[in-house]
């Protein structure tokens, strides 16, 4: 079975920004590239932290209302920094939450979920900025052909993996939803198939319909 990995999602043009970068350079860069954050790199290349839109606009949130209809803002420190900073270094949110080019989707989903973050700079061996992966990119195997995921149960779960003969299972795929029928030789097969089946990339759900031969056999002789 061949997962898609971080290193074919990421996007590897990155854009980065070193840590002296001014307030007004780096929004400009956001919107000159189309993007809602930027890493930050130090003089290796190295991610030390992101600055996202959500970063930016603390010095927004801190101002005071033009209108005079809010109260102020009442910032945690941390935040009332943020909105007081100049550089990417003090508007930064570090450190660098980092994935890695051999890390599968659900590595890299999970750390974005654990750090509540929607994108993860990629780094090499050494620790530099080599890519960068978002929640969009994660979802595009979702986008996988429904004819591709039903060929891959097929040939490498049920043949190569499970050693089934041909026919004896059947799959079928519509909008990632996977069913699977027929029968295998042992019950302790059932679980193995509908789990393997599930972990192959852009599938949404399973729906077991299988069963045991010895089921089916006992089931013959007892009418």
């Amino acid at each position: 079975m061949l997962h898609r990995l971080v290193g074919d999602l990421m996007t590897t043009a990155v854009v980065s920004v070193r840590r002296d970068m001014g307030f007004k350079d780096i929004v400009q860069h956001l919107t000159e590239h189309d993007i809602t954050a930027v890493p930050v790199v130090d003089d290796q290349s190295r991610p030390i932290g992101v600055v996202s839109e959500a970063d930016l606009l603390r010095k927004q949130e801190n101002q005071a209302d033009p209108g005079g209809h809010l109260t102020a803002a009442h910032l945690l420190p941390t935040e009332s920094a943020k909105a007081q900073a100049l550089t990417a270094e003090g508007l930064m949110t570090s450190p660098a939450v980092t994935a890695r080019p051999e890390w599968s989707v659900v590595e890299a989903a999970r750390a974005m979920a654990h750090h509540h973050v929607k994108r993860l700079p990629v780094v090499d061996d050494l620790g530099r900025l080599v890519g960068i992966v978002s929640r969009d990119d994660l979802l595009h195997v979702f986008l996988r052909r429904d004819v591709a995921i039903e060929e891959e149960i097929t040939t490498d779960v049920l043949t190569r993996t499970l050693g089934l003969r041909s026919g004896e299972v059947t799959v079928r795929v519509a909008d990632g939803r996977v069913t699977l029928g027929g029968t295998v030789p042992q019950e302790s097969l059932i679980p193995v198939a509908v789990r393997l089946s599930e972990s192959v990339d852009g599938v949404v759900d399973v729906t077991n319909h299988l069963s045991a031969e010895n089921e089916t056999t006992a089931g013959a002789q007892g009418r």
